[in-house]
């Protein structure tokens, strides 16, 4: 297996992950009016077909234990947890894609990755202390500010937004009930509680006596992904979070390119995910641990924020106060994610 064995390798990779899962929510956006829930089949399929091409090239490659060797010595509970935390994880960012449909990648990632980052690092840190934990935590409390500011961000932003009145059957028109920002704050708070124990569950699979490989991890957690999708995709085609019910057969309706988004969508975050495995299995002398790893593939935020404010603008004509606010928690998140990947090096 090809594994990174210096830190600026394993830097480098969780800098790549970080971007990967930060951009591949851009392909859900270019998909235009297509339904989330149709879409996520896609993207699952992605996922899967990223994790076998990956175990299958640079699984078997290199010097070490190869992917299938792996596979083959460690426990089934091992192969088990790899898999239930892809189900976790799943679920988590079923329900991150639905908040993103509500209020944006600016706001749904912050609030709901933001979590993540901070449950994850916690704790990555119990089940493998690695790194300065005054720095982690100290990085994690700045990043949990973040939540806090991008909330009223949104708050800010959806009290101000104008709702087009209703006209009824005899012509006349009322106003509209404007909508809540409880519900997109909420999908992305409990999508970032979930998302927040599927790393720790990759950590509990690897540890045993013989260690899981990254490539091994990443398919039983995509075959996991695979596994569950049609079971969360349809609960939320029949009761879906926003507008009305979809058949499934609407699947089949979507253009080629639309189909194709999706696909690359699983395949860029798995990408990450790949990355952000590997970069985790460093030497212990190379001061790369999970924790450090988890909390800079989650700094995908900063990426996820970004293409959201200056690429689909997603606060035009937004309230000043709001800008203001959204900035702010972008500047927390890169004070926080600095603290946190600057830590192996003051290890105690």
């Amino acid at each position: 297996m090809i594994t990174p064995t210096t830190y600026m390798a394993a830097l480098l990779l969780a800098i790549f992950t970080m971007i990967c899962w930060g951009s591949w929510a851009n392909t859900m956006k270019m998909a235009g009016k297509w339904r989330f829930e149709l879409y996520y089949f896609d993207y699952t399929i992605g996922v899967l077909l990223f994790a076998v091409v990956a175990a299958f090239t640079f699984g078997m490659l290199g010097t070490d234990i190869n992917f299938v060797d792996n596979v083959t010595i460690v426990r089934k509970r091992q192969l088990g947890v790899g898999v239930a935390a892809g189900m976790v994880f799943n679920l988590a960012n079923m329900l991150l894609v639905a908040a993103m449909s509500i209020a944006g990648m600016a706001v749904a990632f912050p609030i709901g990755v933001g979590l993540a980052l901070i449950i994850g690092v916690v704790w990555s840190y119990i089940l493998k202390p690695q790194g300065n934990p005054l720095l982690l935590f100290g990085g994690a409390a700045v990043v949990l500010g973040a939540i806090v500011v991008a909330s009223i961000a949104y708050r800010i932003l959806n009290d101000a937004k104008v709702v087009a009145p209703i006209v009824d059957k005899s012509g006349r028109q009322r106003a509209a009930p404007k909508p809540s920002a409880i519900k997109g704050i909420l999908l992305s708070l409990i999508s970032g509680l979930l998302m927040g124990s599927f790393y720790p569950m990759i950590q509990m699979a690897r540890r045993d006596d013989i260690e899981m490989g990254p490539y091994a991890l990443a398919l039983t957690f995509a075959i996991g992904v695979f596994a569950t999708t049609p079971l969360y995709s349809l609960y939320f085609l029949t009761l879906p979070v926003q507008g009305s019910a979809v058949k499934l057969s609407k699947y089949f309706e979507g253009s080629a390119r639309q189909h194709l988004l999706g696909l690359a969508g699983g395949v860029i975050w798995c990408a990450g995910l790949v990355a952000n495995l590997a970069a985790a299995t460093t030497p212990p002398d190379v001061k790369v641990g999970p924790a450090v790893s988890h909390a800079l593939g989650q700094g995908a935020t900063l990426i996820s924020t970004i293409w959201g404010l200056y690429v689909w603008k997603e606060f035009t004509g937004a309230p000043e106060k709001s800008r203001t606010f959204i900035h702010a928690a972008l500047g927390l998140y890169v004070v926080g994610l600095a603290l946190i990947s600057i830590a192996p090096l003051f290890a105690n």
